[in-house]
């Protein structure tokens, strides 16, 4: 096996102007595209301190997406991206136990209506 296949891919990249502070910054993430970050987007602006969040796909053919926040008050673009990672968790785990729950009782509703 060669040494660039056994070597794990990186996921996240941060880009950084060169004296640029912290609550500028852009992320690079692999192997996502417009499903991941424009629901990421949603979630990071709801935050009051965000000051601009964007996305962009380079090319169709890479399958990678350049994600910029931007923050007011010295808040660290990093924590930004991070409280809109697990907001998006916690309201994809709210959908998926909703829909869980909802086809369940569907269930119970078919068997009832079967006897």
């Amino acid at each position: 096996m060669a040494a660039a296949d056994t070597e794990k891919k990186r996921v996240l990249e941060m880009v950084q102007a060169a004296g640029a502070d912290e609550g500028c910054v852009t992320f690079v993430l692999h192997e996502e595209d417009h499903t991941l970050g424009n629901s990421l987007r949603y979630m990071v602006m709801k935050n009051p301190d965000v000051e601009f969040c964007g996305y962009s796909i380079t090319h169709p053919s890479e399958s990678k997406i350049n994600f910029r926040i931007q923050t007011r008050g010295g808040l660290p673009a990093t924590e930004t991206l991070r409280k809109g990672l697990n907001d998006l968790t916690d309201a994809s785990n709210h959908v998926l136990h909703t829909f869980e729950a909802q086809v369940k009782e569907f269930k119970l509703k078919q068997e009832e209506a079967m006897e």
